[in-house]
């Protein structure tokens, strides 16, 4: 029997509340981690609550590391596109504010390029995109507290409203065509 080597790669989302996110993307085969963070802006080390303000410029990420044997870049868009509202500007239901904006951030060209793509796609078949695409330039990792925050805090009126039909969509529509 041969062993596959991993091959590890990061993609980086953001789609309204990180917490949302990282939660659905943590039940994806081939998904090794899940770290919630901020990305997009300008201000260094940004903190949560300078974050919430929207001065910072940054938006609320998760940075989704995977192995490239069991699902590809490509595959994590087609999840990403249907866990949020890629139509909504600056806002994901009730979460209002530049940092709950719609982002991909590339790491290389392959990536900006399958971005690109997949937003054409869903152009073509009438859906206005305002996902914005935009080369990462730093990742800062959210605070402890914001990590597996579905999974440590299930009861939180949040999870059970907002993150838990999420998951329970995405656990339902596993496959990705059918979502």
């Amino acid at each position: 029997m041969k062993l596959l080597r991993l091959r590890m790669s990061e993609a980086i989302f953001g789609g309204g509340c990180f917490w949302c996110l990282d939660a659905v993307f943590r039940k994806v085969e081939g998904v090794i981690d899940v770290i919630v963070g901020y990305a997009g802006g300008k201000r260094p080390n940004p903190t949560y609550e300078q974050v919430c303000t929207g001065v910072t410029g940054h938006a609320e990420v998760v940075k989704i590391i995977f192995d490239q044997n069991i699902i590809t870049y490509q595959e994590l868009l087609d999840v990403f596109f249907e866990i949020h509202d890629p139509t909504q500007l600056n806002r994901q239901g009730n979460d209002v504010g530049t940092q709950y904006r719609s982002i991909i951030l590339y790491l290389d060209d392959n990536q900006k390029e399958l971005a690109l793509k997949k937003i054409n796609e869903l152009k073509l078949n009438g859906i206005n995109i305002v996902t914005e695409v935009k080369k990462l330039e730093n990742f800062y990792k959210a605070e402890e507290y914001h990590q597996n925050y579905f999974a440590n805090n299930p009861n939180q009126p949040y999870c059970q409203y907002v993150i838990k039909p999420k998951v329970e969509k995405f656990l339902k529509y596993k496959n990705f065509s059918t979502f």
